[in-house]
Formats: C-alpha cells, structure tokens, sequence
C-alpha cells in the first residue's frame, strides 16, 4: 500500500540524506541474492532510525530481528563512542552475510549478532538498555514487549515497524492472526501507562515508545 502520493513519496526520498556506500551495497546484494528483500529497512527508513538513535546516543541498543543487517547498521550510526548493538535472529543461513558487512562497517567492534530464540536469549543479556527495536516475528509483538518492558529504564525508546501492517491494521475485512496481533499490540502500548507513544506514519508505521 501506497502511503503518499508516488511523487511526493519521491520527493521526500529525494530531499533526505543519501545512505552510505556501504549500506547502498547491502541493499543490493540483499535484492539479488535473498529472499524477500521488500523485509528491508531501505534508504528512506534507515535514515529516519539513524537519525532517531542519533538524538538518543545510546549506550546500548537491542535489535529484535536482523534480517540482512541493514536496520543495525543504520542505529549503530547513533551509538555513543563505546556503545554496543545486539541484533538477535532465528535465520542462521544469513549469519555470514550479514557479517561481512559489518566487518565493512565502522562498527565492527559496536554490532553484536545472536542466532536464535529471541525470548530465550534477550533474559541472558544483561544490559540497561537505550533503545530496542522489535522488527521481528509479529506473532511474539507482544511477548517480546512483555518480556523487555519491566526491566527497562526510564528513558528507554521501544521502536517497532511494521505496525500498519500494509494497511490491513484498518481493514475490517482483515481477521488473519498477525493483523490481529498488530492492532492488540498498537492497542496494548497506547493504553499502558508505563510508557507514552507516537505512531509514526512512515513505510509500513513505526510505533515509538517511551518508558516513563
């Protein structure tokens, strides 16, 4: 689904920074040679994440969901001088890929990957962290936000994508399980108040957290 008319859409591509070099490769080899490639952030969203965890200066960022890297790429750009990003996913045949690049990349010694179970992994990071982005599983949304939630600091940003879900959030017609989830998690964090949130239109929606 189309958010913005396609000329203003271009438009506003064409007035924001350019993605760098590096993160221009990764978004090329991710189209010729992985599946799903639309599961990328792209050069619009990635510079909004950049600049996001740039205002923040994280110390320590939690990625739920790697896909092929680009997402921790662009936050990493945000982290403060020794800062870390943990970036968890189930998908093991990417490990390498996603590797190379960060090897390429100024934050080599700043990105850390976990393959796995994400509800089995993040209880054994032992971090006070600065920003978590949930671009994962939609089914476990809402698990993830439970788990993380009451450790979580004062201050700490939840970004989550893909919570217009193509517009299916809207739909009456759309009764699938993941659009369902979406609308109970978009429900579930408006309504919380441990936290203030902004839905942010952007791409597919990224729903933006804070924990008071």
């Amino acid at each position: 689904m189309n958010f913005l008319d396609p000329k203003l859409d271009e438009y506003v591509i064409q007035h924001t920074s350019k993605e760098s070099e590096l993160l221009y490769d990764l978004h090329r080899e991710t189209y010729l040679k992985v599946l799903q490639p639309r599961m990328l952030s792209g050069h619009f969203q990635g510079r909004v994440l950049s600049m996001i965890s740039k205002m923040i200066r994280p110390e320590r960022i939690l990625e739920l969901g790697t896909y092929t890297g680009y997402s921790a790429l662009c936050l990493a750009e945000g982290l403060s001088k020794n800062g870390k990003l943990h970036t968890i996913d189930k998908n093991e045949e990417l490990e390498d890929f996603v590797q190379g690049f960060i090897d390429r990349s100024p934050f080599q010694n700043n990105i850390q990957q976990h393959i796995g179970n994400a509800l089995e992994i993040i209880p054994q990071l032992k971090e006070d962290w600065d920003i978590v982005f949930i671009d994962a599983d939609k089914e476990n949304y809402i698990n993830y936000y439970e788990l993380l939630l009451p450790n979580l600091k004062s201050g700490c940003y939840i970004l989550a994508d893909n919570i217009l879900w193509s517009g299916k959030v809207v739909d009456e017609t759309a009764q699938d399980k993941d659009t369902e989830l979406l609308r109970e998690f978009n429900k579930r964090m408006t309504e919380d108040s441990r936290v203030e949130n902004v839905l942010l239109p952007i791409r597919d929606g990224i729903q933006i957290g804070r924990v008071i």
